[in-house]
């Protein structure tokens, strides 16, 4: 909780300074943006629907977005793709969204480090990739596709929601949570407690990728029933 609180001041007062943050999940947005006016920053969002922006002051950062070649037949996964980004040392805040359009993985980066991910993204698992850059604005009209789901459970708490979508036990998700199979927002869970909150991206490796898109009703026996959108 103490670091969530420090990177929420750190961003909030680079944008005072008139500088930005870097991509930041929308659950970290809501939390800056409460501590500014709305006068004090902009928005800069790749596409509808991003779950990664960027808010800044009077500076508008460059962002590049890129293609991810494969060499012949061979397949690369999403989680993958995250892992070999995270295996170069960067920061979740330096690089956007991972996006699978038209047969082919893409995903942003902040200008300042372009450089560095071209030259050593070059592996993604075992497999050997390119990248090509596009136009940062190609994905600008891309609109993700979610199936929705409606689920009745007695606590916000992500090991809750998660045991009730794939069918098991809490005792089941923990093991999960210390096997580092539950992704939050782009990086591994460790909390078994945590609240979801609306905008929280989380996946389950082997069951798919998901939003909390909060509560939606109560029950007589005062539980929740929430929406889930699970990524198609």
């Amino acid at each position: 909780m103490k670091q969530n609180i420090y990177e929420v001041q750190k961003n909030v007062e680079k944008i005072l300074k008139g500088n930005y943050t870097g991509f930041l999940p929308i659950n970290m947005v809501k939390e800056v943006q409460a501590k500014l006016k709305r006068r004090d920053y902009q928005v800069l969002s790749p596409y509808n629907e991003a779950e990664k922006i960027i808010l800044f002051g009077k500076r508008c950062p460059k962002i590049r977005l890129y293609r991810i070649l494969v060499y012949e037949s061979d397949k690369i996964w999403h989680s993958s793709i995250l892992g070999s980004l995270f295996g170069l040392n960067i920061t979740s805040e330096m690089f956007g969204d991972i996006v699978l359009y038209e047969g082919n993985f893409y995903f942003y980066v902040l200008d300042d480090i372009h450089e560095y991910v071209v030259n050593n993204f070059l592996l993604v698992g075992n497999v050997r990739v390119k990248l090509e850059e596009v136009d940062a604005n190609y994905l600008e009209n891309y609109e993700r596709m979610y199936e929705v789901h409606e689920l009745i459970v007695a606590s916000e708490r992500i090991d809750a929601i998660v045991a009730r979508l794939i069918g098991c036990n809490r005792e089941k998700v923990q093991d999960k949570i210390r096997e580092r199979l539950v992704m939050l927002n782009g990086e591994v869970l460790s909390k078994a407690s945590y609240i979801l909150k609306e905008g929280d991206v989380f996946s389950i490796r082997g069951f798919g990728k998901y939003v909390y898109w909060g509560i939606r009703n109560r029950t007589k026996r005062d539980n929740y029933v929430i929406e889930i959108k699970k990524y198609i």
